[in-house]
């Protein structure tokens, strides 16, 4: 009977011990990177008023993005970012490299920013809603039978 219960002891010391292991593991930071930023040398080669969108992007890779128009310019971004257990992911750092070209494409200006040197950018994902949000897959089924009009799937 003694032997049962210092093993059974035993067992629970250990699962207890097991237990506060793993918590204090689950609870460790873990760091994600995103994104590419060139580095000061592969920055160096780039040389302002000679290199060009295509020599850019040959030396030091495709951009994260470019800019809307067509003589935007390449932007890198890297972003570091540090998820502690059950809290939201907090931006560690982030960088970017700005490079903007002139109206024949040539190299006008080399910028690197991180997040010391203003404000914090939230990027923001647009999503087109849909509109079948409260519908049923039946609902939906059924609502698209009186759309289909035959004379227009015959032609070509």
């Amino acid at each position: 009977m003694f032997a049962i219960q210092s093993l059974l002891k035993m067992t629970v010391r250990t699962t207890l011990l097991g237990l506060a292991v793993l918590s204090v593991a689950a609870c460790s930071a873990v760091y994600r990177n995103h994104g590419y930023v060139p580095s000061e040398e592969e920055l160096a080669g780039i040389t302002v008023g000679v290199d060009t969108r295509d020599s850019v992007a040959e030396s030091v890779g495709a951009p994260s993005s470019s800019g809307v128009l067509n003589n935007g310019g390449y932007y890198y971004v890297a972003t570091r970012m540090r998820h502690y257990g059950p809290r939201k992911p907090q931006v560690v750092s982030r960088e970017l490299v700005a490079i903007s070209f002139d109206q024949s494409g040539v190299v006008r200006n080399v910028e690197r920013y991180g997040m010391q040197d203003g404000q914090i950018v939230a990027f923001e994902r647009r999503v087109t809603s849909s509109s079948v949000e409260n519908k049923t897959f039946l609902r939906q089924l059924l609502g698209n039978l009186g759309n289909f009009n035959p004379s227009t799937a015959l032609q070509q």
